[in-house]
């Protein structure tokens, strides 16, 4: 596939995909963030917010296991997450949505309609609070 941009790192960085560049990924990168109170709190999800200096914003995700014991609800609330991520207008921001409290059990079905509804109705909220578009 050739490639048009011409210069790579906007290539990585570009404006509705989740290249690496806008993936938080390093442990002290995540530790930056979590010492900041959270920006905030829906019923399942945490929202941390941090400036950066880059030119676009980036994301990190934390699905605990004991929150979400099925691989498929964690890899359902990470999809959807960023998906709305994608779709949000954020400025140079390090954002980090943990979740906070338990979503289903082993004994429920791993993922329903409902469930993602609920989730991405959750995590709207927590993308269009103003204190996540002016962090300082």
């Amino acid at each position: 596939m050739i490639n048009h941009l011409a210069d790579p790192v906007q290539a990585d960085a570009g404006g509705a995909d989740f290249a690496r560049a806008r993936r938080i990924i390093k442990t002290d990168e995540f530790s930056s963030v979590f010492r900041l109170r959270p920006v905030q709190k829906t019923p399942h999800f945490v929202l941390y917010a941090r400036a950066n200096e880059l030119s676009h914003a980036r994301l990190g995700v934390v699905a605990a296991k004991r929150f979400a014991p099925r691989a498929v609800t964690r890899n359902t609330i990470k999809r959807v997450t960023r998906e709305i991520f994608r779709c949000s207008a954020l400025q140079n921001v390090d954002c980090i949505v943990r979740l906070s409290r338990p979503v289903n059990s082993k004994d429920g079905p791993a993922t329903t309609a409902q469930l993602k509804r609920e989730l991405r109705a959750e995590l709207l909220r927590l993308f269009a609070a103003p204190a996540c578009k002016k962090v300082g």
